[in-house]
């Protein structure tokens, strides 16, 4: 389950258009965050997905029509004032004209003029369509009654047409549902985050790094977007997308890692550091790779620069987050840490269990202030965890 979507209550409405077919995604995801979702679909919509595909996944009956003699069509108002957040996607020309000029005619567009909740619509159609004047002045007139619309997606269409109007991936969509029904209270805030591991080059082929998978990082970047900050997001090499809506820097050692941290530091307010950063790099890179010819073979190491210490002597008034990864003495090694890098917080967590640490989906850690207090919080998912320490971080921001 994931965090604002448990026990919401959510409406998705389908339109009749070949994306249809990404709505049986989008209500998987959503369900499978424990949102109980209830689906209304247009006639047209049912040429492109049948209905007992969203009952199967929902659980509860789809409603198709306002005059079918089933519980979908007789509560399908109650829904409007039941839910917590209304989404049509996809959201077709037709769906749009009627929703901007007022028109309720289906079971669809009924239902939207009936909701006072918080309405996601995402629009998708023929490229020529989405840029008709009519259908950007109906965007204008949905954005101006408080609707967020979610651009679509440039590309090939399925018509044949190249430009914009597809429909954005079922997990952009997931995105934009969690960025409204988080709190907005880091709105105005800047983050800056750091995630993964850096590689430190032996040879052209070899290097040392570390298992950091860099979802702890991913996490906190994406739970902060969604409580309305600008987040940044510096990157070592991991196999994660770039959330949406987030400024993403991808680089590969310590010292990329360095400089680009340094130069986004000064616009930050807030400052979540869970990059695993190399300590040590080779002190030479050969220019080839290094050939087996021996039985044994010596590697001179140096230190690399230490990202989080020359934050916290740099730090002018930001809030300075660090994580710990240890495998004995944890408060001991995180209480000495906060210290010495003159850190605001550190989440300290110790690594070799198979539920938490690097590459896992969960984690269990603790977290120690500057006052001396620690919080030990239990095993849960990565994205919940990091709203957990954001709401930490809340705290601690309206102190300063």
């Amino acid at each position: 389950m994931t965090q604002w979507l448990h026990d919401k209550r959510l409406l998705l409405g389908v339109c009749g258009g070949i994306a249809a077919y990404k709505s049986v995604e989008v209500l998987r995801l959503l369900v499978k965050g424990g949102a109980h979702v209830r689906v209304i679909m247009t006639e047209n919509a049912r040429w492109f997905v049948g209905p007992g595909t969203f009952q199967a996944l929902s659980g509860v009956p789809v409603c198709t029509s306002v005059f079918n003699a089933d519980d979908a069509a007789i509560r399908h108002i109650d829904w409007a004032r039941e839910a917590d957040l209304a989404v049509v996607a996809p959201a077709t020309a037709n769906c749009l004209g009627k929703l901007a000029g007022g028109i309720a005619d289906d079971a669809l567009s009924t239902f939207m003029l009936a909701v006072t909740a918080p309405v996601l619509l995402c629009p998708s159609m023929n490229t020529h369509m989405y840029q008709h004047p009519a259908v950007q002045s109906n965007l204008a007139r949905l954005r101006g009654f408080g609707h967020t619309i979610l651009e679509p997606d440039a590309g090939q269409l399925a018509c044949g047409t190249l430009g914009p109007g597809r429909l954005p991936a079922p997990e952009v969509i997931l995105e934009a549902v969690l960025g409204l029904l988080a709190p907005q209270d880091l709105a105005g805030r800047r983050l800056l985050v750091t995630a993964g591991p850096t590689r430190e080059p032996i040879d052209p082929v070899r290097f040392i790094s570390n298992p950091s998978s860099g979802k702890m990082g991913f996490a906190i970047a994406r739970a902060a977007r969604h409580r309305g900050a600008a987040v940044t997001l510096v990157s070592g090499p991991v196999d994660l997308p770039d959330p949406p809506g987030i400024t993403v820097r991808r680089v590969t050692t310590a010292a990329e890692m360095t400089d680009a941290v340094l130069s986004a530091f000064a616009d930050a307010d807030i400052v979540v550091k869970t990059a695993a950063v190399s300590d040590y790099r080779p002190r030479e890179r050969a220019p080839h790779k290094i050939k087996k010819t021996s039985d044994t073979l010596g590697l001179t190491l140096e230190k690399t620069t230490d990202i989080l210490k020359t934050l916290g002597e740099r730090k002018r008034g930001q809030i300075l987050v660090g994580f710990a990864a240890e495998t004995q003495e944890l408060a001991a090694h995180a209480a000495a840490k906060l210290e010495a890098k003159n850190l605001d917080m550190i989440v300290g967590n110790l690594v070799g269990s198979g539920d938490a640490g690097f590459g896992c989906d969960t984690n269990r850690v603790t977290l120690f202030l500057r006052d001396g207090s620690h919080e030990a919080l239990p095993l849960m998912d990565k994205y919940d965890l990091a709203h957990a320490i954001l709401d930490r971080l809340g705290r601690l921001a309206e102190q300063t």
